[in-house]
């Protein structure tokens, strides 16, 4: 049996604060000195790209801020490619700003989630499972096991398409939730592994919300584009065909994560506010008037992201109808929005980060040369030259963060590799989909992640590197790479 003890901090009254932060910060600086000193050493077999990630994750590893790490890190690499350290702000800054709209989307959609939290209806549906988990009936908490891992699969696919919020229903939905898993004895872990791999599975394989944009709008338009010039021509309903059995393997991964991982109990310390969640001096009760409101919110965002592609004017129009029917007092819109503002600002400053993270991995020029250096390491060989590139994107991605940057980078590369290599073009759509979705789910920097640990991070007891990036990157990657390997193979 696990227990959750480590609070990652040093003992409250200690005299050896100084000592312990040292010894935190020490390593990180180590390795970075160590792995520059080899590739200074063995700078023409060293690609600067390769150097960035690894240094990356290391420092993540080494629990080093996520931004921290990834500037660092960008920086470093920058370096090492040849530029000098006003270029390689430069690259940084210049890309800041697509993050910067991303991440202020995701600030008005907490400030919306918010908003509907207020309403009451995830606080009733806490205290109403908790008041069905009782310490005797043991088939009974199995029961209510099974049933709310299937309510966060079932909220993790709409979350990409019905109703199009992606991560942020996370931080809203699971925190009041704490106290229950805690009574259960749920391993966190496994439910990070399910919200990652149904996400994963959602957009990579229907064709509506996120998923019409990561197939249709990303992935068919560039095969079709670098596609013309070997006369291959593909249609938008060939995408969810092609990667079926890739995406098969995230599945695989969930299961093996919720069945054999992390099935074993996991003890935490109850959060006494957590509590008041689902035993509120007072029962929850929901005005009729304000859950059509809220319904009415909700079909607005929905509306907004299908219709004009804004999210952001959604929530933003959602949140004022909250405000107008009475959820909240009109005088609280300010501590509301603040309150969603805080519970997305690590997401949102992580995202603006990545984007420059990735301005800087772009600039050096050094992606096509690492793809092209695969090449040459596959030769003729159909088996090995699916799995490096494989290998090979989901290393890209995990830098990035993010799987709909990194089919437009290898897509001129693999797209004419596969064709000589003599994949069929089926073959070749689940090549590329699969690489460049390979580590969206475990990236340090990547939504589904920095998500997962937002909500189930509430009380202080889940680890974003431990409990988040390594679980969701062993179990939704390793699966993926093995069924794409094979439908590269078969189709």
């Amino acid at each position: 049996m696990n227990t959750q003890t480590d609070t990652g901090s040093a003992p409250a009254g200690s005299d050896f604060n100084g000592y312990y932060r040292l010894t935190r910060v020490l390593p990180a600086i180590a390795v970075m000195a160590a792995i520059y000193g080899i590739a200074a050493l063995v700078d023409y077999h060293i690609n600067a790209v390769l150097l960035t990630i690894v240094v990356m994750i290391a420092l993540c590893l080494l629990r080093v801020p996520v931004p921290i790490a990834l500037i660092s890190a960008a920086l470093l690499g920058a370096l090492h490619a040849g530029m000098d350290t006003t270029t390689a702000i430069g690259a940084l800054n210049d890309n800041l700003l697509v993050g910067a709209q991303v991440g202020m989307t995701y600030v008005m959609i907490g400030a919306f989630a918010v908003a509907i939290a207020r309403s009451g209806i995830l606080d009733l549906f806490a205290q109403k499972i908790a008041a069905r988990v009782g310490s005797d009936a043991q088939s009974t908490s199995k029961g209510l096991k099974w049933f709310l891992f299937a309510i966060f699969i079932f909220c993790s696919l709409i979350s990409q398409n019905l109703v199009p919020v992606h991560i942020a229903f996370i931080p809203v939905m699971i925190p009041p939730l704490l106290a229950v898993f805690n009574r259960l004895r749920i391993d966190r872990r496994a439910i990070a592994c399910i919200l990652a791999c149904s996400i994963s599975f959602s957009y990579l394989l229907l064709p509506t919300g996120f998923g019409a944009i990561y197939l249709n709008e990303i992935l068919m338009a560039n095969v079709n584009e670098v596609g013309a010039a070997y006369d291959l021509s593909m249609t938008a309903d060939m995408a969810p065909k092609a990667m079926f059995l890739p995406v098969m393997g995230i599945v695989a991964g969930m299961l093996v994560a919720v069945f054999i991982t992390y099935r074993k109990p996991r003890d935490y310390v109850t959060d006494p506010s957590a509590e008041s969640h689902i035993n509120p001096a007072k029962p929850v009760s929901i005005n009729p008037l304000q859950l059509l409101a809220t319904v009415a919110a909700l079909a607005v965002a929905l509306i907004y992201q299908l219709q004009f592609d804004s999210l952001l004017v959604g929530a933003m129009i959602g949140f004022v109808i909250l405000a107008a029917a009475g959820i909240f007092r009109w005088r609280a819109q300010d501590d509301v929005f603040t309150e969603g503002m805080r519970m997305m600002a690590q997401i949102a400053v992580i995202i603006t980060i990545a984007s420059g993270f990735a301005g800087v991995l772009d600039a050096t020029g050094e992606i096509a040369p690492l793809v092209q250096a695969s090449a040459e390491l596959i030769g003729d060989n159909k088996a090995i030259g699916a799995l490096i590139m494989l290998l090979v994107g989901l290393f890209i991605t995990i830098g990035f963060g993010d799987s709909f940057a990194s089919v437009p980078i290898l897509a001129p590369i693999y797209i004419p590799l596969a064709l000589a290599l003599g994949f069929s073009p089926m073959a070749t759509i689940a090549l590329l989909g699969a690489s460049a979705a390979l580590g969206d789910a475990g990236s340090p920097a990547s939504t589904i992640t920095l998500g997962a640990t937002s909500g189930l991070n509430a009380d202080g007891q889940h680890d974003h590197v431990k409990d988040s990036v390594i679980p969701t990157f062993i179990h939704a990657n390793f699966g993926m790479v093995l069924f794409a390997w094979v439908t590269a193979m078969v189709l």
